[in-house]
């Protein structure tokens, strides 16, 4: 069964937000076709690849922990691009919010490891 909205989906989302956003700000003055790919990497894979009864539509069935590594993606891009783009007192924040994030994503991701 689809999680239903609350907390953590909201805070996952926020996070995946901040990677889709700073990964690309901080490859694009190396690489704008990087910076671009980066972008089609971090939305399309998980848009592509679902756990069956974690998401309502999915296109290609993958086990749980494969969307654990794929939300681990955008934790990382969203921390480490938010230290390579941005002021440190934004990255704190980002930070801040991938561990937050983690925190509220534990239950869903013992549900999918099950």
């Amino acid at each position: 069964m689809p999680e239903k909205a609350g907390i953590g989906s909201a805070l996952r989302f926020t996070t995946e937000l901040v990677a889709w956003i700073a990964t690309p700000w901080a490859l694009a003055p190396h690489s704008v076709p990087l910076a671009v790919l980066s972008v089609i990497v971090l939305i399309g894979l998980p848009t592509l690849f679902s756990t069956p009864g974690d998401k309502r539509h999915v296109i290609v069935a993958v086990p749980g922990v494969v969307t654990i590594l794929l939300v681990l993606l955008q934790l990382v891009a969203a921390v480490v691009s938010s230290w390579l783009a941005w002021a440190p007192a934004v990255a704190v924040v980002v930070s801040l919010l991938a561990a937050a994030t983690v925190v509220t994503e534990l239950p869903r991701w013992r549900r999918l490891l099950r």
